[in-house]
């Protein structure tokens, strides 16, 4: 029996490992329903891919995710949220040629909206053109099958109070 030497391993500064790693963007978002338990969405003026979308978006240098959610739920819609709320899904994205880094987000929930809290919403033109509401089923032609995947992944998540781990967010299935 030969016992072979364990490899000697070179440790390097952190700034060099840290080039070594995969790289990753940061999202957040912010799940409302209207009181029957419909979900509530954004219609995108920027995005054909995605033309539905929860309010969120992009991390800022700095930011923690629940800063993001209320920062561009604020900006998106005009409603405040206050928290952290209970998260709802973690997605994540693999690269792909669309985009060159990994992506990871989370879904928070914002609650129940009211009719009043919905037709007051302020929706930042530059970004979202339309609010919508309607059952899950309703969504499901108006989304590309992944984004109504999460979406369902995230109602699920909602009714059961158990937070959905959606890992199929690839840039490659774009």
């Amino acid at each position: 029996m030969t016992h072979e030497a364990p490899s000697a391993r070179v440790w390097l500064p952190p700034e060099q490992y840290a080039e070594t790693l995969m790289k990753a963007t940061g999202f957040a978002c912010v799940f409302f329903t209207d009181e029957a338990e419909r979900p509530v969405q954004l219609h995108s003026v920027y995005s054909a891919e995605h033309p539905w979308q929860l309010a969120g978006g992009t991390m800022d240098p700095g930011e923690r995710p629940w800063q993001t959610a209320a920062r561009e739920c604020r900006e998106e819609t005009g409603i405040r949220v206050d928290g952290p709320t209970p998260l709802l899904a973690v997605v994540y994205g693999l690269p792909g040629d669309a985009w060159p880094y990994s992506t990871m987000g989370v879904v928070f929930d914002g609650g129940r909206l009211t009719q009043a809290q919905i037709e007051s919403i302020a929706l930042d033109p530059e970004e979202h053109d339309e609010v919508r509401v309607l059952a899950l089923h309703d969504w499901r032609p108006l989304m590309p099958p992944r984004d109504f995947a999460r979406l369902s992944a995230v109602m699920e998540a909602r009714r059961t109070g158990v937070a959905a781990y959606f890992d199929t967010w690839d840039w490659e299935t774009e």
